[in-house]
């Protein structure tokens, strides 16, 4: 079989096509976009191709056109012997992962599904929207307080009316600089709230979705991005690995006889660990009655209540993952269970 390493660039790629052997039998540059074209013309190969934008789709044409496909992690091609010795080029990228891959198995990255690719980007954009949002709203927070105004407080949906109307209030005109930033929070109301019923239909009417959204705490937002980051629960063997992937059990720095605990290790997507994060203290907040809460209550008794709020969205993750393997809906009384500890 041979082994078709490929550079990825936006606009043109680096070819190096590589016989099991080991010997180059053809390099050439090629425009990215026919790529696919490119793949489906070659004989049944290995592709090799480094995580970027592009990767993907790429992965996509190449299993298409029956290619075996490998997504080498970023970070790992360095070890590998990319940009060696202080010289990197395409040329010379595209060769050292066709020569790495036709003498070893090299890892691959999952190859998210397009379902999944899709809804990361429509909860990214949602997220962009509500960050861009957040920073008018602090802009125009800054600008109140050098006017010593306080505004009654409020939902952000709100802010916009109520920074006018204490204005108006004391017959002071606002800046045309402050009210341009009022004009874009009430531009960006609109595409918030669509953005918001896009995700609740999706997850109305998704049957995992549904099933996450039976747990205290977990809504759209939450069983969406839960559902695009983990995409096929096949591929974990248990719920402390799906833990460990979103970067919420704590890291280890040990060497000889020193044994020392880190905090979370924070690896994988950290949207979905946010809003894990944010859908524990809702759990706190909301479901003081909850057997999970009342859990993570006892916790916080003896530690503090952050590390509680960290605990209980890992073991949210645990139940979230389990309720989608098991096909079930969530049950208080066993989710309350105590964690067994992870297999060393």
């Amino acid at each position: 079989m041979d082994h078709v390493a490929i550079d990825l660039g936006g606009r043109e790629s680096q070819l190096c096509v590589r016989r099991a052997n080991g010997t180059i039998v053809e390099e050439r540059r090629v425009l990215t976009r026919q790529l696919p074209k490119v793949l489906a013309a070659l004989p049944p190969s290995q592709v090799i191709v480094e995580t970027c934008a592009e990767a993907f789709a790429i992965a996509d044409a190449a299993r298409a056109a029956q290619h075996d496909v490998c997504v080498v992690p970023a970070t790992l091609v360095k070890t590998l012997g990319v940009g060696a010795r202080g010289v990197k080029t395409d040329r010379r990228d595209a060769q050292v992962l066709s020569e790495v891959s036709s003498r070893i198995v090299l890892p691959s990255v999952h190859i998210p599904s397009l379902q999944a690719r899709e809804l990361k980007s429509l909860t990214g954009a949602r997220e962009l929207l509500i960050e861009t949002r957040t920073a008018f709203i602090n802009n125009v927070r800054g600008w109140l307080r050098t006017q010593l105004w306080r505004i009654r407080t409020g939902a952000p949906t709100s802010f916009a009316d109520r920074v006018r109307g204490h204005a108006t209030a004391l017959q002071t005109p606002l800046p045309t600089h402050v009210e341009r930033q009022l004009v874009m929070l009430d531009a960006l109301a609109p595409q918030i709230k669509a953005a918001d019923q896009q995700l609740a239909q999706f997850a109305k009417t998704h049957p995992v979705c549904r099933r996450l959204m039976t747990i205290p705490g977990v809504g759209p937002v939450t069983a969406v991005r839960f559902l695009a980051a983990i995409d096929e629960p096949t591929r974990f063997a248990s719920a402390h690995r799906v833990q460990s992937y979103l970067g919420l059990t704590p890291g280890e720095h040990s060497s000889s006889d020193r044994e020392r605990r880190t905090g979370i290790t924070k690896a994988g997507p950290a949207p979905l660990r946010r809003t894990l994060i944010q859908a524990a203290w809702s759990m706190i907040r909301s479901y003081p009655d909850d057997p999970m809460v009342r859990w993570a209550t006892q916790i916080a008794l003896r530690r503090s209540r952050f590390v509680a709020v960290v605990a209980l969205a890992r073991k949210l993750v645990g139940v979230m993952f389990a309720l989608w393997r098991d096909d079930a809906t969530y049950q208080p009384t066993r989710a309350a269970a105590p964690e067994p500890a992870p297999a060393r």
